[in-house]
């Protein structure tokens, strides 16, 4: 019978004889974790073929008042010239999340930051305001490349009439499951409590042409409306009701008055 007895000492002077001191050095190049894969710009070229086509059937499908004036100027602002933005602050390799290849980030981050633009006409008719009153907020601002990351700070801020100083969390979905993250609802109450402003979150659903209007700093900890979504690595989301949909993207879109009664302090009684 062979006996053999193997331990920790053996297999340190075994990495030793493949060329490595530490065992986390070794993992890494029998995993090859440290190659990564160069940008396939024919791909990214696809997807922002593919982001044009969505802006302009979008274009199409929603009501006239809300349209921006241009649709193919607007693709060329912010398609085309985000790109070489992105591309030449060599910004594409830092786009990675849960293993995704950069280019499915870079699209995913497209679309939300295309819909937020998209949709600033209709912000300023909602509101009540020019366009020019709404400011970026958030930390996505390509105006501001060298302080450009993803964090949960709200996307837009503005003043209005019987709100005061609000920030608007503009969110986009594609695939009819609505949801708002956690860390969104943590950032919108601790600004809140420190600042005393709201934050109220207009969720586009693109995939079934409706838009939902919920107060962020609002929800309670104990709402039912909390789900852990499994294929999200059981990350804990807050479900958006069918019946917070209150916007149909064919029709105008709701008035101040109307955002003020869906936004006020009901959910607390």
């Amino acid at each position: 019978m062979i006996s053999c007895n193997i331990d920790s000492g053996y297999s340190r002077q075994y990495r030793s004889a493949l060329g490595f001191t530490r065992a986390d050095k070794a993992k890494i190049f029998l995993k090859a974790s440290d190659i990564k894969p160069g940008i396939d710009f024919n791909y990214i070229n696809d997807l922002n073929e593919r982001l044009r086509g969505l802006i302009r059937q979008i274009h199409s499908a929603i009501h006239p008042d809300i349209r921006v004036s241009d649709v193919e100027s607007f693709n060329e602002a912010y398609i085309s010239n985000a790109f070489v933005t992105i591309r030449d602050n060599d910004i594409l390799p830092r786009l990675n999340n849960q293993g995704r290849r950069p280019e499915e980030v870079y699209f995913s981050w497209m679309r939300g930051y295309l819909v937020c633009n998209y949709f600033l006409k209709a912000v300023s008719v909602m509101f009540g305001t020019e366009t020019c009153n709404i400011t970026i907020a958030g930390d996505d601002d390509l105006n501001r490349i060298e302080t450009f990351k993803r964090t949960p700070s709200a996307d837009l801020e503005l003043e209005c009439d019987g709100l005061g100083k609000i920030r608007l969390e503009i969110q986009s979905g594609f695939a009819g499951t609505n949801d708002i993250k956690r860390h969104k609802v943590i950032e919108a109450k601790r600004i809140a409590k420190e600042d005393n402003i709201k934050t109220i979150a207009i969720h586009f659903d693109i995939f079934n042409g409706q838009v939902a209007i919920i107060r962020l700093d609002d929800i309670r900890d104990d709402d039912i409306n909390w789900v852990t979504r499994q294929q999200f690595e059981g990350q804990t989301v807050f479900s958006i009701d069918q019946d917070q949909f209150v916007w149909k993207l064919t029709e105008k879109p709701p008035s101040l008055n109307d955002i003020q009664e869906i936004t006020n302090d009901k959910r607390q009684t």
